[in-house]
């Protein structure tokens, strides 16, 4: 695959998630941790961060933009995954998934670290 078209699948799944944090609010606020105040407004932040990540990602003059961004956002929201993992009990509103999922997802962070340098890295 080229790197605009990684770049096209990295933007695509970023406005992809970024929307569905204001079609699917509720999904999303149950899995951040009770430390963080005002889940409502956090996950339309996130949301439209994804999105405005997703979009630079579009462009590769914005690139570097993009890569600081959504690295920055990936890092934000691992505290979210930790607390599903460690908490699956406490997560009302989402479908039930099997607990070892809950812990491959926290290296899956890595991997998309690793899809957003490899798709905004310069030529």
């Amino acid at each position: 695959m080229t790197r605009s078209r990684w770049a096209r699948a990295l933007g695509a799944t970023f406005i992809f998630t970024g929307v569905m944090h204001f079609l699917r609010p509720k999904m999303y606020e149950a899995i951040m941790p009770p430390f963080i105040p005002a889940h409502e407004e956090m996950v339309a932040v996130s949301g439209a961060a994804e999105i405005i990540g997703g979009v630079a990602a579009l462009f590769p003059r914005a690139h570097p933009f993009a890569r600081v961004w959504l690295i920055a956002l990936l890092l934000a929201v691992f505290p979210a995954n930790v607390h599903m993992a460690i908490n699956p009990e406490d997560i009302k509103g989402i479908p039930d998934v099997p607990r070892w999922l809950l812990w491959a997802r926290l290296p899956g962070q890595a991997l998309f670290i690793a899809w957003v340098v490899r798709a905004t890295r310069r030529n």
